[in-house]
């Protein structure tokens, strides 16, 4: 199997769907090709209605935490289970371009890179698109990583061995984040296609909305991986600069 998609699903009734529905219509991906994980973080809404009824589809595995484990644990669940070469992540709330896997798929063959990401377009939290694309380099360092996170989550493919050499730790900083840098110092560059395959929806109560709470988590990151003060105080001047530049840089009509 090339590829499992983890999609972490908690209160997400109004989203899911979509989500889903953007894996299943990959183009050239079946259920031998690919399997979807999807894992229901104790849902309070209708969100087991829903995903129960996609269980009948050969491609979907559809499981429940016994208690709320949060995304990142939720996603480890995910790993830990993956049958395919590579995991692939995505957020509930989001959704992806129909040709999105199997453009990254054929690079990471081609190449041999450990992980693969992609642009991202952003979207108001009722779908309507804001015009807003941030891109990314088609080639990223651990160095060039530290100064800004470049690799947004519902975009990677990564490949699954390593992905279970780190896992996603430490869900109070930014656990993404995290895994991108351990596999970037031990594996080499990241690529990435400058295209917007990742469609994300921005929500009011992310990690990444309120800036003052995501730049301590950012700094708390750099302290995690063991760097000191000084140059921790460093990295987060480019943080902060880089952050401007993509939220309030190119605007795609």
């Amino acid at each position: 199997m090339r590829v499992s998609v983890i999609i972490p699903a908690y209160n997400a009734a109004a989203y899911v769907t979509k989500a889903l529905d953007s894996v299943l219509a990959q183009k050239e991906m079946d259920a031998q090709s690919m399997e979807i994980i999807v894992i229901n973080d104790c849902s309070t809404d209708d969100t087991d209605a829903i995903l129960s009824a996609y269980a009948q589809n050969p491609a979907v595995i559809y499981i429940k935490n016994e208690q709320n484990l949060g995304v990142a644990e939720t996603r480890n669940r995910g790993i830990r289970m993956a049958r395919g070469h590579y995991v692939a992540f995505l957020d509930a709330d989001d959704w992806w371009e129909t040709d999105k896997l199997c453009a990254q798929l054929d690079l990471l063959e081609r190449t041999d890179a450990p992980l693969c990401a992609s642009a991202r377009m952003l979207h108001e939290p009722d779908g309507t698109a804001t015009g807003r694309v941030i891109e990314v380099p088609e080639r990223v360092t651990y160095e060039e990583l530290l100064h800004t996170n470049t690799i947004p989550c519902g975009s990677v493919v990564l490949k699954t061995e390593i992905a279970r050499e780190f896992y996603m730790s430490h869900a109070e900083l930014h656990e993404d984040y995290i895994l991108w840098l351990q596999v970037l110092k031990k594996y080499g560059a990241a690529l990435a296609i400058n295209k917007p395959y990742l469609h994300c929806r921005l929500s009011a109560g992310g990690k990444s909305r309120n800036k003052f709470k995501s730049a301590r988590m950012q700094y708390g990151v750099y302290r995690h991986i063991g760097l000191g003060r000084i140059k921790s105080l460093g990295y987060m001047c480019s943080y902060a600069i880089n952050g401007v530049k993509k939220y309030y840089g190119r605007i795609r009509k």
